[in-house]
């Protein structure tokens, strides 16, 4: 955990992201890695203060790019969200995964198969609220292992913002040229949004 708003008691809603990149020479992960970092560390600041807020907690993994692509990837990957699954899933109401959300160019994130519906529908209206529909197609995409897979196979309901259809995945092109602060600017406010409706 890196941060937390809302009271201390209670079943806290996880924000998190992965904060490891792909060790690739010349390898900058400015999407894969950095934007969804860079977007939990400002919903954080955002709500910092908010009154009436649930437990909400702020979590960085590491070692989701940390893996043997000659193995399968539950197996040799996810090595931060793993053991944080296992010791804090009974505890933990949801978790929102922020992962390829910072795309140059008009981002579309569809849901991710796997992403709980009912959370992903909550995404979608605060979207609606704040202008940012566009970014949230009603749509599905295939299925994804990524750091909120351990959280589902738990039995926490998760979903994952990733817009797996980025040309730049695992390529030296991921760097500043390829994302977008409007991006950016539509997952913070929407997500910011999503959270601040669960508000009593």
């Amino acid at each position: 955990m890196v941060g937390r708003v809302g009271p201390k008691k209670g079943k806290p809603i996880v924000l998190a992201a992965h904060y490891d990149t792909k060790d690739i020479p010349g390898f900058v992960g400015a999407n894969d890695g950095a934007g969804g970092t860079a977007a939990v560390l400002e919903i954080a600041r955002a709500l910092r203060g908010v009154k009436g807020l649930p437990p909400i907690r702020f979590v960085l993994f590491d070692g989701e790019e940390s893996r043997d692509d000659a193995k399968d990837f539950y197996t040799s990957g996810l090595r931060g969200s793993k053991p944080y699954a296992r010791r804090h899933a009974k505890r933990i109401r949801a978790l929102i995964l922020l992962d390829f959300v910072a795309e140059k160019g008009k981002m579309r994130i569809p849901r991710e198969a796997s992403s709980n519906l009912q959370l992903w529908s909550r995404l979608r209206a605060a979207a609606r609220k704040v202008g940012a529909q566009s970014a949230f197609p009603d749509e599905v995409s295939g299925e994804v292992l990524d750091d909120h897979t351990p959280f589902l196979r738990r039995g926490v309901p998760a979903i994952d913002l990733i817009d797996f259809t980025f040309d730049c995945w695992h390529k030296t092109c991921d760097d500043l040229s390829a994302v977008s602060a409007r991006s950016l600017d539509y997952t913070g406010e929407a997500v910011t949004q999503m959270l601040l409706d669960f508000r009593k």
